[in-house]
Order: structure tokens, then C-alpha cells, then sequence
């Protein structure tokens, strides 16, 4: 499949020009022909976050709308740039039960969001009678990272007493969900159900439910093969030694990064684990880290066994409670491993699997790999020694 950067050359520059031939009318069919599965839609997503400027911004946009057409609504595409006398939404989804969600795609943090925008084209579009009323209505903010604009955004979502009709997800949980209705014959209510919690952020119930469905493909049996044959110890790894390497997850939160995080833990030495990790992880074994919608950005060798304590380094002791040592760190956030589809095909954990389809259980948490799939997800990469 065509890289995004490629489709868009071929396209041209997406802008609200109307007509069926224009560069906006080809990039949503073809996303539309051409992208049925929702892991061929994370890449593209990945790509867009790994981008900078307005015609991925656009693209993301157009990404997202589409992602709803899997969810099973019709998608009603917005403008990319609003003009006096038009509703400026991002896009408008129109469930078969009757609710209307009406979306704004957020990339950056650059512009205060305020909820009375999104309000107000709801209010716009029923009074122009395009949905009955607020009782069918609900605003729907797409964010593409965490941060802390997020977190203000969620403060004033409940401030403002709108959890009722506005809610927050980011576009990786969005995907996530989609994998979830495809992969797991969810049906389209069980959607609604999740857009409709009690407060306004539905992250953390995806991610629950991701969670246990990544450690159902990890445990179960005949779905991860293993290798072919035991690999050879290096000269570094003692004999009697049994050495085993991990992929863990690092997401972007409103204090900081993904990057950052990674930066900062593995350059002082240390890295923090919740109680999933600490069970797993001895002296002498490897982890790599995933940034989340980056890719691998460093890898790291145990040095301790974790330790319930504080570090003044980490931001969230509470879910991060053990400290561990680390050595032997290497960090190329510059160069990241970007986990394309080529890749993927190349991994153990996808032998026997189409490596278009759904694959974010592998990077959900933390996971084991085997060492073949830990040196190709590391040394493809110009690494910087720590």
C-alpha cells in the first residue's frame, strides 16, 4: 500500500474547492476504496501525527471522518477551513438510532479550545433544522495527542456542567474502539454506549477493554507462534542466564510527551513500572519503548529488580509505584522505528496474520517479544548512546 505522503502527492493539496474531481473529492474516495481495514487506517493516522502542516492536519481531518463511516455512521465530511455564513464542523455523524455527533479534530495545542464553538454549531444545526434537537445531539472532540490542553479542555467540560453533550477521545482510542467492533462483532449500540460514559473522556474504558483483548491475543493459545528455533545467546549474555525482551507502551499525558518521558527516565538511569511490568521483568532482560503513534524510540537493559519507591522524576507514582535501573540505553527519538506494515510483516508476533489488519494489542502495555522481533524493532535506527 502507498505511503500517505505518497496518495497526497498524487492527489494534490486538499482544500475546500468543490467539485468530484477536485484533490478533496479523490483523497475521500479513495480512503473510502481503499482503506477497509482499520490497522491501514492507524498507519496513516501515525503518519499524519508524525507530520507537521496544514495538509496533514487536513488529512488527519478527513481520517477521522472516514474511521466513523467504520463505526458505522453516515459521515457527513466539513469544511477544513470555516467561512462567514457556513457551519464550520469537522464532520457530522448520524448513527442509525437517531443521534448526531458532531466532530472537531484537534492536532495541536497551539489554540485555546472553547466549548462554545463546538456548542454553537450544534445549536446552529438544529436550528437549521439538520438535527431535531439536543436530546439527539452530542459534540465529539477528536484530539491527536494528550496534553495539557486536553486536560483543560476536560476541566471545562465539566465545569461548564456539559458532560451531558460533550465528550473527549483520542484518535488512537478511537481506533482502538474500531478494532474492537470489526475484530470482536461488536455491534453499533456497544459504540454508542462507550461515547455516552459519565464523564466526559472515554479513553480509560477503551483502554481497559483493549487491554484485555491484547493480553487474550498474547496468552492465547496457537495465536502467537513461537520462534522457529531458540536463538543463540551474544557473548554478553552469561550461560544459565534466561534473558527475555519486552515492548512496553509510553502514551503522551497533559505534563508531558511520550518522548519526554522516555528521555528523561531512561537518561537518569531508571525507568518506572505499574504492577503488570514489575511481575515480568528481572536484571539481565531487555526492554524496548514505544512511543504511542511515534513508534520505538530507545531500548534499555534491566539492571534492578523494581523497587516500591519515589522518584521525583516520575510524574504519576500512583500508577507508576516500582523504580527499576537501567544500562546499556540507547535513545533515537529523531529516528524512531516506525512500526509500518513492512515491518510488522517481518515480526514473529505476526507470522500466519495479515499485517494490514488490526495490530495495535501489540503495542497495548506491555508485552514480550521475542529477541528476533526485539532487534528488528531496535536496530533499524541511528542510535544515540546514553
Amino acid at each position: 500500500m502507498m505511503s500517505l505522503e505518497q496518495v497526497l502527492e498524487l492527489v494534490g493539496d486538499l482544500d475546500d474547492t468543490p467539485g468530484e474531481k477536485t484533490p478533496r473529492e479523490r483523497f475521500r474516495r479513495f480512503l473510502s476504496q481503499n482503506l477497509t481495514s482499520v490497522g491501514a487506517v492507524r498507519d496513516y493516522v501515525e503518519e499524519c501525527l508524525r507530520r507537521f502542516g496544514e495538509q496533514y492536519n487536513r488529512a488527519l481531518q478527513d481520517l477521522v471522518n472516514h474511521l466513523g463511516r467504520l463505526l458505522g455512521f453516515d459521515v457527513t465530511f466539513g469544511r477544513y477551513k470555516g467561512v462567514q455564513g457556513e457551519i464550520g464542523f469537522d464532520g457530522v455523524w448520524k448513527s442509525p438510532s437517531g443521534l448526531y455527533i458532531v466532530v472537531e479534530v484537534k492536532t495541536t495545542d497551539v489554540y485555546a479550545i472553547k466549548t462554545a464553538t463546538l456548542l454553537g454549531y450544534i445549536d446552529r444545526l438544529i436550528s437549521e433544522q439538520k438535527i431535531p434537537d439536543w436530546d439527539h445531539a452530542l459534540g465529539l472532540y477528536v484530539v491527536g495527542r494528550s496534553d495539557a490542553e486536553l486536560k483543560q479542555l476536560e476541566n471545562s467540560i465539566i465545569a461548564e456542567k456539559r458532560t451531558h453533550q460533550l465528550r473527549v477521545i483520542t484518535v488512537d482510542k478511537l481506533l482502538t474502539l474500531a478494532e474492537l467492533l470489526a475484530d470482536y462483532e461488536m455491534e453499533h449500540e456497544a459504540v454508542l454506549t462507550v461515547l455516552r460514559p459519565t464523564g466526559p473522556i472515554v479513553d480509560s474504558l477503551i483502554e481497559l477493554m483493549a487491554s484485555l483483548v491484547a493480553k487474550e491475543i498474547r496468552t492465547g493459545e496457537g495465536i502467537q507462534p513461537p520462534p522457529k528455533e531458540t536463538p543463540k545467546k551474544p557473548p554478553s549474555e552469561p550461560e544459565g542466564i534466561d534473558v527475555k525482551y519486552y515492548l512496553t507502551s509510553v502514551a503522551s499525558d497533559d505534563a508531558q510527551t511520550a518522548e519526554e518521558c522516555i528521555k528523561k527516565l531512561l537518561g537518569a538511569g531508571i525507568f518506572a513500572a505499574s504492577e503488570n511490568l514489575k511481575r515480568k521483568v528481572k536484571p539481565g532482560d531487555w526492554i524496548c519503548f514505544y512511543a504511542t503513534a511515534t513508534g520505538v524510540v530507545a531500548h534499555a537493559r534491566v539492571k534492578s529488580n523494581p523497587a516500591q519507591k519515589h522518584h521525583p522524576l516520575v510524574k504519576h507514582p500512583e500508577k507508576y509505584p516500582y523504580v527499576f535501573e537501567v544500562d546499556a540505553v540507547s535513545i533515537y527519538t529523531e529516528n524512531p522505528v516506525v512500526l509500518s506494515a513492512e515491518l510488522r510483516a517481518k515480526l514473529d508476533a505476526f507470522q500466519g496474520r495479515d499485517p494490514s489488519k488490526r495490530w495495535a494489542w501489540f503495542v497495548q502495555g506491555t508485552g514480550r517479544v521475542t529477541k528476533h522481533d526485539f532487534m528488528l524493532l531496535t536496530q533499524q535506527a541511528k542510535v544515540e548512546v546514553v
